[in-house]
């Protein structure tokens, strides 16, 4: 068997099974750190076995006996010996199932169980992301905007918090699913962001297995929650987002911006659905909420045949509802772009300049400046902020448009 059959195959388990087995072995060992550590033991064994004896005939079965195993060796190991030992043999020879709860898709049980309350929103989060969507470190960084070293640190202690507040390991039911859904949801959020526009330059720039993920389990919360707005909300901002992926990357690997996107390759399915599920929360008459808001900005822009008949003021309004409910530098950011349609790039740029602060080292907020900076004229300003955004941004697809914008200007 030839080394790239096989890496193409353990690629392939680590979407597919990782989240299984770190599930099962949390279940057996109620430690999300053994668990973590064995299933990635068990993957870097998988790299060195199979391109030699080959792949296996059920690669999750093999990936999991091999982290229990791994799991086993290391309580062996840490720990008082003959406890653990005897709490080691236990454990293997009795492997019975628990009962499922409320959700009976294994990723999603797994994410509904990290998604503690105990734990603080951000830090409960960043732990998932990691334990269960199966981000890096770094990947998990750049959407927090803040340092690796600090988002370490922060799953680094939230295991340890879990460990210390004795937070038991299992299933959530159906009495805990309120609790925890809104933790859920900006995962699967931030899991689809990374997979619509990836942030690490060594991935594709667009991952459809990470995207496509995200809606089908956004569509499993959305059957056990029916009611809830924002998961409706959620699941139509990402196929209204989803819908334009074909469109999003051009032949040459250069990123197309919304404004250039051929309306004829969307998804039309996926447009319909969402306006659809947009039109059925509006109907309420209830207040909105984050997700559900930005899926309406996202139904104004893909109603639009032509980027100019697009109802930019409608956009902005929605963002000033936005920035009412989330007034993050973010969202702020993305308001500016919207006004910038609506009264000029020069009132834009006042508005964009006090952000400055807090997102100096963030890619999107230097190449919208590099933009504004262009329409306004100012064209080695504009080339010192595309400069900047092409240095921060980590996207091939994104960099190689930065670049080409920049080599446009006289």
């Amino acid at each position: 068997m030839s080394t790239a059959d096989a890496g193409e195959a353990i690629t392939r388990a680590h979407h597919e099974e990782w989240a299984k087995v770190v599930a099962s072995l949390a279940r057996r060992f109620g430690d999300l750190d053994i668990a973590e550590e064995a299933a990635a033991e068990a993957f870097a064994t998988a790299v060195q076995r199979w391109p030699a004896d080959g792949i296996p005939p059920n690669p999750g079965a093999w990936l999991t006996t091999t982290a229990g195993r791994k799991a086993i060796d290391r309580i062996r190991r840490e720990h008082k010996r003959e406890a653990k030992e005897k709490q080691a043999q236990l454990l293997s020879e009795n492997d019975s199932a628990e009962p499922i709860g409320a959700v009976d898709d294994e990723r999603l049980r797994l994410i509904f169980t990290c998604c503690h309350p105990a734990l603080a929103m951000e830090t409960r989060v960043a732990l998932t992301l990691r334990m269960v969507g199966g981000l890096t470190v770094p990947e998990i960084a750049r959407a927090f905007l803040v340092q690796e070293t600090a988002m370490g640190q922060r799953i680094t202690r939230a295991k340890a918090k879990i460990k210390a507040a004795r937070i038991p390991y299992r299933m959530p039911s159906a009495e805990d699913l309120p609790a925890r859904v809104s933790g859920v949801l900006a995962v699967l959020f931030l899991v689809f962001n990374e997979g619509y526009l990836a942030t690490g330059p060594d991935t594709d720039p667009v991952r459809h297995d990470l995207t496509a993920e995200a809606i089908r389990l956004t569509r499993l919360i959305r059957a056990l929650l029916p009611e809830d707005g924002e998961v409706a909300g959620l699941l139509a901002l990402m196929l209204l987002t989803e819908a334009r992926r074909t469109a999003r990357v051009s032949a040459s690997g250069e990123l197309v911006t919304l404004g250039e996107q051929d309306r004829g390759a969307w998804d039309a399915a996926m447009v319909a659905e969402g306006h659809l599920l947009v039109r059925e929360r509006l109907a309420l008459g209830l207040a909105p909420g984050r997700y559900q808001i930005l899926a309406a900005i996202n139904a104004v822009h893909t109603s639009a045949r032509d980027v100019n008949d697009t109802d930019w003021s409608q956009v902005v309004a929605l963002y000033d509802q936005l920035v009412r409910l989330d007034p993050s530098p973010i969202v702020a950011l993305n308001r500016v772009i919207a006004v910038a349609e609506v009264d000029g790039p020069e009132v834009a740029l006042a508005a964009i300049t006090p952000l400055g602060g807090q997102l100096d080292g963030y890619h999107a907020y230097q190449a919208t400046r590099a933009d504004l900076l262009r329409r306004l004229g100012r064209s080695e300003e504009s080339r010192a902020a595309y400069d900047k955004a092409i240095a921060l941004a980590g996207n091939t697809a994104e960099i190689a448009y930065l670049t080409r914008r920049r080599d446009q200007l006289g």
